[in-house]
Parts: structure tokens; sequence; C-alpha cells
């Protein structure tokens, strides 16, 4: 037979409800770390570059147009997330 962990809500380590870590729910801790993982890319990339767009070309740094797809990647995803239920 098997030990079990006796249906406690954390789980076999006996910790918060499931899906928290130290309290912290981990949906932000993802986030907080993607976050940190872009801000980090935008300042490794600070060449710049030139941008093509359908008609006329502009030059800037590389990381304003990471951040512009940042962004627009990131309404794109909360505009489309679709109804929540509670």
């Amino acid at each position: 037979m098997t030990k079990t962990s006796g249906g406690s809500p954390g789980g076999a380590s006996g910790g918060g409800p499931r899906g928290e870590i130290a309290g912290v729910p981990t949906r932000w801790i993802a986030g907080g770390v993607i976050a940190v993982l872009a801000i980090w890319f935008l300042f490794a990339n600070l060449d710049d570059v030139q941008i093509r767009f359908w008609v006329f070309t502009v030059t800037a740094p590389l990381w304003i147009a990471l951040l512009g797809t940042l962004l627009v990647g990131g309404a794109a995803g909360w505009l489309l997330r679709g109804r929540r239920t509670k």
C-alpha cells in the first residue's frame, strides 16, 4: 500500500492553497518572471534599426520596436482572452 497526503488542500507538502507559492498566486509569479525577462531583453537590444512600414521607413532604437510589439501582443491577448465565469 502507498501512503497518501490525507487529502489536505495544499497537497503533500502541506503548504497553502493550490496555485500559490508562499501565498502569492502562481499567475503573478509567472507574470513577474515574464516581465523581468522582457525588460532584460529590451535593454539587451539598444541598437538603432530601420523599421519598414508599408509606405515609409523610420529609424529607431530596437528596444522601441520590441516594446511596441510587446504592448500590441499584450493588448491583443487582453482583448481576446475570452470571458471568465465565476
